[in-house]
């Protein structure tokens, strides 16, 4: 792998670095991060991690290949500003930035190769996934590399970047969504009588063994439904009060408001 810097030392950064690390793609001692300031939270990362930080701008260009862009979206603009000067045709930049386009990018820095990625939080538990958008000026093994690099939170895949507001809609905010049903089911059992610790346990159980049903067995969610429907049965009666409440209408709305907001964003 080559060499890489991250700039911005926060949660997601960290997450990164975790899986990098864990992966063993990375020694903590090869992964350099450059924040503003040192205290609290570069410090606080190198401590906790074993990284080099530093607070030094030009220190990223110098050492690093790989440039990981995990800063808030209205930093962009001075930051790219800023690193610009240092950029060489064999950088290779990669923003997790929502709402920041690759063409926004290339206005600031010029043709460059910078890799759109959008991860999401799940990364901070090693199941995250990823969506990879390469510009033209990335080769497909440059695209494979930052792939493998956003493997070791989860799952990634490359994508268009056309495809990005939908993928924000469905991965990246839809956490979100989850939690609000994993409270939703343990408030119901809590009615029932259940302790809330207890309710919760089994509801986030149900999600995750439900959600790996789906992804090991690549068969249509449709079917998975219908085989824990019996007849007559509790399940199918569940179903039938959720359609008529509006449930799927309700997600699938919240899909796309998500992916609109992220285009208005951008």
């Amino acid at each position: 792998m080559r060499k890489i810097a991250f700039l911005g030392a926060g949660n997601m950064a960290k997450a990164i670095i975790n899986g990098l690390i864990a992966a063993k793609l990375y020694e903590p001692a090869e992964i350099l991060v450059y924040n503003h300031r040192y205290e609290p939270t570069l410090a606080q990362l190198e401590k906790e991690t074993g990284i080099t930080g530093t607070t030094n701008l030009a220190d990223v260009t110098e050492k690093g290949e790989i440039l990981v862009l995990a800063v808030k979206p209205f930093v962009f603009p001075r930051l790219l500003a800023d690193l610009k000067a240092g950029l060489t045709e064999d950088h290779l930049l990669v923003s997790i930035a929502a709402g920041v386009t690759i063409a926004q990018m290339e206005e600031i820095i010029g043709a460059h190769k910078i890799v759109r990625v959008m991860p999401n939080t799940p990364a901070l538990v090693g199941e995250g996934m990823s969506s990879i958008s390469p510009n033209g000026q990335v080769t497909e093994a440059e695209a494979n590399e930052v792939k493998q690099l956003f493997e070791s939170l989860g799952k990634a895949e490359q994508v268009p970047e056309s495809m990005i507001d939908a993928v924000i809609g469905v991965s990246g905010s839809s956490p979100a969504y989850t939690y609000l049903f994993i409270e939703a089911l343990a408030d119901g059992a809590v009615a029932e009588g259940m302790p809330r610790p207890m309710a919760y346990e089994f509801a986030a159980q149900a999600v995750l063994g439900a959600a790996k049903m789906v992804l090991e067995t690549k068969e249509h969610p449709g079917v998975l439904k219908d085989r824990v429907s019996s007849p007559g049965g509790t399940t199918i009666q569940a179903v039938k009060t959720l359609e008529e409440n509006g449930f799927r209408a309700a997600v699938i709305k919240a899909v796309q408001v998500a992916a609109d907001k992220s285009r208005e964003m951008s």
